[in-house]
């Protein structure tokens, strides 16, 4: 049990708050528990409701906790990337070791030193990112630990988000009782867990998380997140011509948008794929082909609007497109804007046993962030109760009641060798 790194990751999502709880055992990553829980009162934006939020947190948290058998305290936090910026430093500092080598220490100074620098009162600095490290005039991805050196070099990442945003995201967590670990740009998780930032040393990456009422865009380039925006359009926003002409509820809308159009055939089915009952106790029905027609119109918006914002980025060179988030479950959506933009266009779904789903993978980036990030912060508390966990997974031997030989498996015995006989 020792050896069991186990963290909860949390993202405030735009209609649902995602919580998964993981461990890292021999190198590997396995989920535990997962819940989303329907939240109203945030957008990418703002918070409108801190007491929804709250609410859903907590509500995340101990449901999940009752299942483990052990309370939930800390917590991994994607924060929307709204307004996100990047400033890029470099930060020189001696190397004080005994001996003249590089240590951790060296390496925490040169990230206390690049933190020190003015962003303003409007951003929150909400993560410091090591990208190279130079010792000896010779430059590395590599943590140079123990090379000897009379100073160190590193290229800094310091990334910032929206301080409002940041500061009541952090307050409604600390509010549902639970503590912040770390906190990461929900792109930068989504990186982190498709593998994206090596994909994009040789090329360009755009990231599009999209989600029930927005669309962030976050451009990675030469390795780095470089910068983000939010568009205020998503599933649910093509969903609600389905609202409107039919009468059917924002979610049952988005559900059938992600999961019943087909929006790249020429020709769609007939077949009914959702019948309800309407309010004079009729039954209604709408099928495939109805339920693209409807909602082609805002699609087709949808796919302006991205183009737009592409444009400038294909223009500079060879660039990928990846669709995430809510919108990854779309079917077709990546055809018609690879059509659109005339590049490489393809969905990310995690393939993480109980995380298979698109609008889980900047929740389970966190896990892979932070893992990156421990040999140079050295932390490593785990978000559970770790004492009460080990007792709820723990076996004991216990006394049968009764006649020791009256068990499942002496009955089974019985019968099979009696029939023999």
């Amino acid at each position: 049990m020792s050896d069991k790194q186990i963290y909860a990751a949390i993202e405030a999502a735009d209609h649902e708050v995602r919580l998964i709880v993981g461990e890292f055992f021999n190198t590997r990553f396995n989920i535990i528990k997962v819940e989303r829980i329907p939240v109203e009162g945030f957008t990418s934006e703002k918070i409108t409701d801190p007491s929804a939020v709250t609410e859903g947190i907590r509500a995340a948290a101990e449901d999940a906790s009752k299942m483990i058998g052990a309370d939930i305290k800390r917590v991994i936090v994607a924060m929307p990337s709204y307004r996100m910026r990047r400033y890029t430093v470099k930060s020189t500092v001696p190397v004080n070791g005994i001996d003249g080598t590089v240590t951790v220490e060296d390496i925490r100074e040169a990230v206390r030193k690049a933190q020190s620098i003015n962003i303003g009162k409007e951003l929150a600095l909400i993560q410091t990112v090591c990208v190279k490290y130079t010792v000896n005039g010779i430059t590395s991805r590599r943590i140079p630990i123990g090379e000897r050196a009379s100073q160190l070099t590193v290229d800094i990442d310091l990334l910032c988000a929206d301080r409002q945003v940041s500061f009541d995201v952090v307050t409604c967590i600390e509010n549902a009782g639970l503590q912040v670990i770390d906190i990461f740009p929900d792109v930068f998780a989504v990186a982190k867990e498709a593998a994206l930032f090596e994909q994009a040393v040789d090329q360009n990456v755009i990231v599009l998380k999209m989600e029930r009422c927005s669309t962030t865009l976050g451009l990675l380039s030469r390795g780095r997140l470089t910068t983000c925006t939010v568009e205020s359009e998503g599933v649910g926003t093509i969903a609600s011509a389905v609202c409107e002409k039919y009468g059917l509820k924002p979610e049952v809308s988005a559900e059938l948008v992600k999961y019943s159009a087909r929006l790249n055939e020429k020709i769609n089915s007939t077949n009914p794929v959702y019948i309800w009952a309407d309010a004079e106790g009729g039954t209604q029905k709408i099928n495939e082909q109805e339920l693209c027609e409807c909602i082609r119109p805002n699609v087709e918006k949808w796919l302006d609007d991205m183009q737009k914002l592409c444009d400038p980025i294909l223009q500079a060179g060879p660039t990928a497109v990846i669709i995430t988030g809510e919108g990854g479950e779309m079917q077709g959506l990546k055809d018609l804007l690879q059509r659109k933009l005339n590049c490489e266009v393809r969905n990310y779904i995690p393939d993480t046993l109980g995380g298979r789903n698109a609008g889980l993978t900047a929740c389970l980036g966190l896990f892979y962030a932070y893992k990156d990030k421990q040999p140079i912060t050295g932390f490593a508390d785990n978000s559970l109760d770790m004492d009460a966990f080990i007792d709820a997974v723990s076996y004991r031997d216990k006394e049968t009641p009764g006649n020791p030989e009256d068990t499942i498996t002496k009955k089974l015995k019985g019968i099979l060798f009696d029939g023999k006989k």
